[in-house]
């Protein structure tokens, strides 16, 4: 099979459909089946007939899945753990909803970047024509009047030729890194690759970061509600975790758990660890009371997740607005760049 994974919304409406024809009482192989068949030849319906395969061969739905190299890690995974833990359908459901997150986010990604970026093209086209043939050109004009009178616009020419130069070259590296950015995430691959740019970017750090602990918790919930130890939940979580700071975290919360000489509930060590803020082990504190971790971790993964989202959108809310103001501060400076000659010949006149 070949690897090239399927998009976001592909991703959310494989999951969601399987998860409502799983609760309408249809087979999984049944179910792939029908997804295959109620779709045009794509890369989709490659990947469906794929499982389906798999699926009447004896495969469980995670293994078909992985094997058909459309499904990234994370789904993999989940669908594994929805597996183990019985709980198949809601996993999906949750699938459904991060993937279909995932695709508006970065269809508005696209959206902000993309009438910039062409903007930022045509920038680039002028700035390459203005220092490679104006400013030549007045600059030329420039010392041949400034020798007559003196030599007191060479400085001012120089410095015309730097600016331009400088301006150029941030506004083509701009330009560039906008389309690479409009361009690459038009598929999952390229997609992940922007989420681990986005995760040690200043302004969507933390928002990557919540991201992550969403899935987390979100796999710790169905594990704790498998019936499984509270370490092994932990430790199989941890398993689903790439973000690097959190993955490191949790590995102390889970050597926490597990030391032999002073042992720490989940909640304690959650707690000892600040893997959840103070509210979150509260309410963790409550559950654990009431004997519903499960349904309170599952809580917080979509608190976490909403909150991730939101930051997500204020990010990106500004990135147009901010390539608007560096083209406004572009344009100033390849004016000042032309007219600093200029300024320099009237100087030495007067």
């Amino acid at each position: 099979m070949a690897d090239k994974q399927l998009e976001s919304s592909a991703l959310s409406a494989f999951c969601g459909s399987m998860a409502t024809m799983f609760a309408a009482g249809i087979q999984s192989e049944e179910a792939a089946l029908m997804l295959s068949e109620n779709r045009e030849r794509s890369r989709f319906q490659e990947v469906c007939r794929y499982v389906y395969e798999r699926l009447v061969a004896g495969d469980a739905l995670s293994q078909a899945m992985a094997g058909s190299g459309g499904f990234p890690a994370y789904a993999v995974n989940m669908v594994a753990t929805g597996e183990e833990s019985g709980r198949l359908e809601p996993v999906l459901r949750n699938l459904e909803s991060y993937y279909s997150e995932e695709d508006r986010v970065f269809n508005k990604l696209r959206v902000s970047v993309g009438y910039p970026a062409a903007l930022l093209c045509i920038m680039t086209v002028i700035l390459a024509f203005t220092v490679a043939v104006i400013l030549p050109v007045f600059s030329s004009v420039y010392r041949n009047i400034a020798g007559a009178i003196g030599g007191g616009s060479f400085p001012s020419t120089a410095a015309s030729n730097i600016i331009g130069i400088v301006v150029l070259v941030a506004t083509a590296l701009c330009a560039v890194a906008a389309l690479a950015l409009a361009f690459t995430t038009r598929d999952e691959t390229g997609r992940t690759r922007a989420i681990r740019m986005f995760e040690s970017f200043g302004p969507t750090r933390k928002a990557m970061y919540q991201l992550a602990l969403s899935r987390f918790t979100g796999a710790l919930a169905t594990y704790v509600a498998s019936g499984v130890t509270t370490e092994e939940a932990m430790q199989r979580a941890i398993d689903t975790v790439e973000h690097t700071a959190l993955k490191a975290k949790a590995e102390k919360v889970l050597a926490s758990m597990v030391d032999l000489d002073n042992p720490r509930s989940m909640t304690q060590a959650i707690g000892e660890y600040e893997l959840f803020d103070p509210l979150y082990v509260r309410m963790l504190n409550v559950g654990k009371q009431s004997g519903s971790v499960d349904v309170v971790l599952a809580q917080l993964a979509e608190t976490f997740f909403d909150d991730a989202i939101a930051q997500i959108d204020v990010a990106l809310d500004r990135i147009e607005p901010l390539m608007a103001a560096f083209l406004t501060v572009a344009v100033g400076a390849t004016l000042v760049s032309v007219m600093l000659p200029l300024v320099g010949i009237m100087q030495a006149l007067g």
